[in-house]
């Protein structure tokens, strides 16, 4: 419910934006604007053994290895971190709230920024769609 949710706001949301021709991303760009929508869409229950929860840690956990493989522990620590943060809630707390459905997707603009000292316009579509598929997983579960 929650991928289908996901995946159909942020379709909507690119037609709308083609249709109106201010954004019409090719190919490649969608799939991966699906993506983030995707993890955005099932983020709220990584707390709760769930679909979201086993690609999260998954995703986290070959993130993790590469970076400490490439020396960048910094950044591992970093992502370590990050990836603690749901557990210390109960389910539908602090993750099923507006305001972490526009602060959990902010390291797609800001890594860039911080990590990569590259600009954070060009994820700017990215931050949007993960937002969007975040709040598609809110109306759902009508906690929005």
């Amino acid at each position: 419910m929650h991928i289908a949710g996901a995946l159909m706001l942020t379709g909507a949301a690119l037609a709308g934006a083609s249709w109106l021709a201010l954004y019409r991303p090719g190919a490649e760009t969608m799939l991966g604007l699906a993506f983030m929508a995707l993890l955005g869409g099932l983020f709220p229950d990584v707390d709760t053994d769930s679909k979201g929860r086993r690609l999260f840690y998954g995703a986290a956990l070959v993130a993790d290895a590469i970076l400490m493989l490439r020396h960048h522990y910094r950044q591992a620590a970093i992502l370590g971190f990050c990836a603690l943060l749901p557990a210390i809630d109960a389910h539908r707390g602090w993750t099923h709230t507006w305001w972490a459905a526009l602060l959990v997707p902010c390291p797609i603009l800001l890594v860039p920024v911080f990590l990569l000292h590259q600009p954070w316009q060009p994820m700017t579509p990215y931050y949007l769609a993960a937002v969007l598929g975040y709040f598609s997983h809110l109306i759902l579960d009508r906690t929005f």
